[in-house]
């Protein structure tokens, strides 16, 4: 097995995803290397699918004021897989969210039989992001498949009165929502959008200033398989994926334990889906994977909170760490919050600003791609869809301490063979110095070198290390590395 490629982007450099030849990572140091990267291939675990965004309202409203060839831009470094980081999914939202200009409903007024559902307000933004993105992939031979979860139900439908600050949908409108959801997914059928998944409750544990709705594990189990199941099956529309929770990892588990108690779930509810917000807390995606193999398991949102970073490098840092342990975890696909936010990292109507991958300039139309944006890219440009997560381990007998002084700093890797063969190894270093490290590869219980694809040529005369292969990954850096 041959390293082939080789692309990097460094803190203190100016090359952004830039490909590099193998040959100038090697680690000519000499001395006791005390790290070890070690590649398993003969341990396969789950297929992953790929990575997507959220075209929420806000991200619309921002694209829509910028120049057409700019917006194009955006859209391109998204969705184009040739120049841009080749996603796959995108998020939508019925009804308002935190990240719209105000609240808003398909149904405002209080109406059971649905007559006056309309579409103008998703179309004024939402809509039309929806058809660009896909436009933008099928252009260049891919597709999009699209995730759809409500943050509220019209207030008319909920004991609150109030589309914000928690509240319950009300008993009596229960199989009314779940038509609701069928409407709206129809509607959007009819631009040419087709929803393949929805969740039933963004954040259902959440009592939020902006738009939210409480429900407990029970009812959500409940509103799938009395309601929403049914409904959709009725309409046709049984291939659309039933997802559960759509909130932290922290309770991830014992919401579907609870939820999966409920009768007719196991026939309504495909996967549960998850978000980073509560902290790391992978041993419980883990553990949902290890019990329920035929849950699907889909991280669906994360941010910097907090308002925007603009030039800050922990956040890619941060998308980088939450990424590789969510895919050693079990997850099958990937997706971030909004896409574009303004400079304020909105607009959002109760001020929840937050921090996005690229950030636009609306005064003077110009887009600003943070550190997560090609954190990101790393991944999602070379993981292909359907690859196979392989084993790999870093292991050191040196503390983060020892590089930096830091002890929280550290390494993580992450490794899929793709369906065409290649095999995609991705390396982060959030310390302060270059991390050496031995390159090895265990099949059949033995431990092998790896070659570079100029081996002997690269093993010069008078090279310090002559016995394996070692290689280094600069300071705060992320790497993909290709074999063969």
């Amino acid at each position: 097995m041959k390293i082939e490629k080789l692309y990097e982007t460094a803190k203190d450099t100016a090359e952004r995803i830039w490909e590099l030849t193998p040959e100038e990572r090697l680690y000519e140091g000499g001395g006791w290397i005390p790290t070890t990267l070690t590649l398993k291939p003969e341990e396969n675990f789950q297929k992953f699918y790929g990575f997507g965004g959220a075209l929420t309202e806000s991200s619309g409203y921002v694209l829509s004021r910028l120049p057409s060839q700019i917006r194009k831009q955006a859209i391109d470094a998204y969705y184009n897989p040739k120049c841009g980081n080749g996603y796959r999914y995108a998020r939508i939202h019925m009804n308002s969210c935190d990240f719209s200009l105000e609240n808003w409903a398909c149904v405002p007024e209080k109406d059971e039989t649905l007559k006056s559902f309309s579409m103008d307000r998703t179309d004024k933004y939402i809509s039309p992001l929806a058809m660009e993105v896909q436009k933008a992939a099928r252009n260049e031979g891919s597709d999009v498949q699209f995730l759809m979860s409500p943050w509220s139900p019209p207030l008319w439908m909920k004991d609150n009165g109030d589309m914000n600050h928690g509240g319950h949908l009300l008993d009596c409108y229960r199989e009314l929502w779940a038509q609701y959801f069928v409407t709206f997914i129809n509607k959007m059928a009819e631009r040419d959008i087709k929803i393949s998944f929805v969740t039933i409750q963004n954040e259902p544990a959440a009592v939020q200033t902006w738009d939210s709705c409480e429900y407990s594990a029970t009812e959500e189990g409940e509103f799938a398989a009395k309601y929403l199941g049914p409904a959709l099956e009725k309409a046709g529309l049984g291939d659309v994926k039933i997802y559960i929770w759509d909130h932290n990892r922290d309770l991830a588990l014992e919401r579907l334990e609870e939820s999966l108690k409920v009768p007719g779930t196991e026939k309504y509810v495909a996967g549960l889906a998850f978000h980073w917000y509560s902290g790391d807390q992978y041993d419980n995606i883990k553990e949902i994977a290890r019990r329920y193999p035929d849950i699907d398991l889909i991280f669906t949102e994360g941010c910097i909170e907090g308002g925007p970073r603009n030039g800050a490098w922990f956040t890619g840092e941060r998308y980088a760490h939450n990424i590789i342990n969510d895919l050693k975890s079990g997850c099958t696909k990937w997706i971030d919050w909004n896409i574009v936010l303004d400079m304020k990292g909105g607009p959002n109507h109760v001020g929840n600003y937050c921090d996005a991958p690229i950030l636009a300039d609306v005064a003077d139309g110009t887009l600003h791609f943070q550190s997560s944006y090609y954190y990101i890219g790393h991944f999602s440009r070379f993981i292909k869809p359907g690859a196979v997560r392989l084993g790999s381990d870093f292991f050191s007998w040196m503390t983060p301490a020892t590089v930096s002084g830091h002890l929280t700093d550290e390494a993580e890797t992450v490794a899929f063979k793709n369906p065409d063969g290649t095999i995609i190894l991705i390396v982060t270093n959030r310390t302060e110095a270059d991390l050496a490290f031995e390159f090895k590869i265990e099949t059949s219980g033995k431990t092998e070198t790896a070659k570079l694809r100029d081996w002997e040529q690269a093993r010069t005369e008078g090279s310090k290390n002559t016995d394996g292969l070692f290689l280094k990954c600069p300071p705060r850096a992320i790497q993909t590395w290709i074999l063969k």
